[in-house]
Parts: C-alpha cells; sequence; structure tokens
C-alpha cells in the first residue's frame, strides 16, 4: 500500500457519483479529480490485484459497470472502497488516491494497453 507521505494535499471533499460512476476528489492543495470506478477498482491497491511482489499483478476484466457502493473511512489517513463486484480489500491512502487522480490518463492508457496485449476487448459502455 502507498501510504502517507507527511507531505501529501489532503482530502477537501469526497463525492460518489454513482449514475456516472465517478469518485469526485478535492485536496487542499486547490487539485481537483474525477476517477472512474473502474480506473479505482483495476488499480486496486490489494494485494489480489497488485500481488505480493513487482511481476504478480494481476490484469482486471470486464470492470467497465463497476460501481462503489460504500466508502469507509480509514484513521485519518485512507478510505477503504467497497465495488459493486464484491471487491472491498485495499486501502486507499490520500497519496494514492492524489496519484491516481493526477496520473490518470496514462494509467488508463496503460489499462488499455495491457488490456490489448492480453487480447481482451474492452466492452463498451450503454450510455
Amino acid at each position: 500500500m502507498t501510504g502517507l507521505n507527511k507531505n501529501s494535499p489532503l482530502p477537501t471533499d469526497i463525492k460518489l457519483h454513482q449514475l456516472s460512476r465517478i469518485l469526485e476528489l478535492s485536496f487542499d492543495d486547490d487539485a481537483h479529480f474525477s476517477i472512474p470506478c473502474e480506473l479505482l477498482r483495476v488499480y486496486s491497491p490489494s494485494a489480489e490485484v497488485r500481488g505480493h511482489g513487482p511481476g504478480q499483478e494481476l490484469l482486471q476484466t470486464g470492470k467497465e459497470l463497476v460501481n462503489i457502493t460504500a466508502i469507509e473511512p480509514v484513521g485519518l489517513y485512507a478510505i477503504k472502497l467497497v465495488f459493486s463486484d464484491g471487491h472491498d480489500t485495499g486501502l486507499y491512502s490520500w497519496d494514492l488516491l492524489y496519484e491516481l487522480g493526477n496520473n490518470q490518463q496514462q494509467l488508463w492508457q496503460d489499462y488499455l494497453n495491457r488490456l490489448t496485449a492480453a487480447g481482451i476487448t474492452r466492452a463498451a459502455i450503454p450510455a
């Protein structure tokens, strides 16, 4: 798990938009991110997704319609996200959420590239 760096920006607001499947985050450095639930799910900090070391990551597939059903605070440094597919392990620290938001375009492209390399087509989401 990415730990809380003492210099990490802290969240000032967290809003879940279930219809659009977006987690909206604002931080005390005026950064604002709208992160798709799918991206949060496929980059879960859990061992189930990341493995127990480099090279053990498991490609997550079929998460196009995943949503967040609950957000639980964990101390003063993280939240636990409960997903509609039953996944509920892994703690999302403030610095991890900031990193995911700040780098989401590159992370999204990396995810799409890994799907393509595995011969998996990401399903279209109905409008």
